[in-house]
């Protein structure tokens, strides 16, 4: 989840809401505080190492800074249902204050679910505050291809009206996704400019992870990011690891078995073809210049945003692709070399983009194929630099996770992104096609490629 110190996230839907929850507070290892904005049940309670009845802000500052690796719960008063509440807005406002200072992170359960593995927002819900910096939208696969009843959704007569849909219908994939996109449903109360997460949760076996993996991919427009995962607290049955202790002790486990997040292509397109002589970025190939072949191969591989970098002829490559979804970006200092390029794509990149695919304007053979295997090793490993490898020979394209944008931003001259090889830990990916090694720096290598591909 990508989650910063002091950042505070708010987690509302249905189907492992409070177990997810729980999970990250317990992965973040520094002290965290949790507490919520509408109720808790007793049952709750027994997740946090330390519980604090607060309702002043007098004591916070003495109260939490002592404390060390801890999950602390945050509640106010208990009423006559057998519930709690959380604190009082003025409370968690300064409870908010006091986590920024000292870095450490606030989560916020805001809406209830009555257990079940999907719901719809009731007209109060969900109690998201303003001053949050992501929210987490949780819904169970369970309910998948079951009926629309109670037994799986809570408020089924808001559902159903949300996804067009009668009662007692099948819940489909379409349905899932109408619902979680629909700002009466799961982006229901989320402040504006709020890091948006779906999380597909009791993604339990294969058929359910694929599905999970389908619908994550339709939700990117709407959410920075959405994961597949299964989270399972004490009910399953203990594993070695577990052997002793006692069960109520037992952490909740998750398994992640995709982060998908909107990827870019950055096509590194500002060169002078110095050594050719000509622009080889327009060199026509199967009836279409090089550069237009290399950003349709990245349309058609699923990339979110696809940038152009160009530079000496930057007006003629505009003009051959103006009909193409892609965003170009002027490099006027592209004699500085690839590296100039490379940060100018990174500088157009909007906020939420999860990684980066460089691709070369020379290099028209790579395919949809070989870009969709990038995206899908990043979605499941969130590995810092993923590359083909073809028979022992590096390939391109590679793509750079957005950890490694820093590092990216301060490489200089004729250098690419191999630089930072040394830096970080490469997962390559074996690749049986040695047309994609390679580029076109002189004539005998354009005659190559036509001879090749003939």
């Amino acid at each position: 989840m990508r989650v910063d110190p002091g950042e505070c996230i708010a987690f509302s839907g249905s189907g492992g809401k409070t177990t997810a929850l729980f999970a990250l507070a317990r992965q973040l290892g520094a002290p965290v505080l949790v507490t919520t904005t509408t109720h808790l049940s007793h049952e709750q309670l027994s997740l946090a190492d330390r519980t604090f009845t607060i309702s002043d802000t007098s004591a916070i500052e003495r109260t939490f800074a002592p404390l060390e690796n801890e999950v602390v719960l945050l509640i106010g008063e208990h009423n006559e249902s057998g519930r709690v509440s959380g604190v009082p807005e003025k409370v968690l406002e300064e409870v908010l204050q006091f986590t920024k200072r000292r870095e450490r992170n606030l989560l916020i359960e805001a809406d209830g679910s009555r257990q079940r593995p999907m719901k719809s927002p009731a007209p109060h819900e969900p109690v998201i505050p303003s001053f949050v910096d992501s929210v987490v939208v949780v819904t169970g696969l369970t309910a998948l291809g079951k009926p629309l009843t109670d037994e799986w959704v809570h408020r089924v007569d808001i559902f159903a009206e949300l996804a067009d849909m009668n009662k007692g219908e099948e819940i489909t994939i379409d349905a899932i996704i109408q619902v979680l996109i629909d700002p009466l449903g799961g982006l229901k109360g989320i402040p504006e400019g709020v890091r948006k997460i779906c999380l597909l949760n009791q993604a339990d076996n294969v058929q359910m992870q694929a599905q999970g993996n389908r619908i994550a991919r339709k939700l990117l427009p709407w959410y920075e990011a959405a994961i597949v995962a299964s989270f399972k607290g004490d009910l399953q049955e203990p594993n070695e690891t577990d052997r002793g202790i006692p069960e109520d002790q037992i952490p909740a486990r998750c398994e992640i078995f995709a982060v998908h997040e909107q990827i870019a292509a950055i096509i590194l397109a500002a060169g002078g073809s110095d050594r050719m002589g000509r622009t080889k970025q327009l060199l026509p190939w199967r009836g279409e210049p090089l550069v237009r072949h290399v950003a349709r191969a990245a349309l058609d591989g699923g990339i979110d945003k696809v940038i152009v970098v160009v530079g000496a002829t930057g007006e003629e490559i505009k003009e051959v692709m103006n009909d193409l979804p892609v965003e170009f970006v002027d490099n006027p200092d592209w004699q500085l070399g690839q590296s100039s390029s490379i940060q100018a794509g990174l500088a157009a990149l909007p906020g939420e983009i999860g990684a980066a695919i460089f691709l070369l304007a020379d290099q028209p053979q790579v395919s949809t194929a070989l870009i969709r295997t990038l995206i899908e090793e990043h979605a499941s490993t969130l590995a810092p630099i993923i590359a083909p490898m073809v028979d022992s020979q590096r390939g391109n394209p590679v793509l750079f996770d957005r950890k490694t944008f820093t590092d990216l931003k301060t490489i200089r001259g004729d250098t690419g992104g191999r630089t930072l090889f040394s830096r970080y830990t490469v997962d390559w990916i074996d690749w049986h096609d040695e047309t994609i090694l390679l580029d076109i720096d002189t004539d005998e290598d354009y005659q190559r490629l036509l001879a090749d591909f003939r």
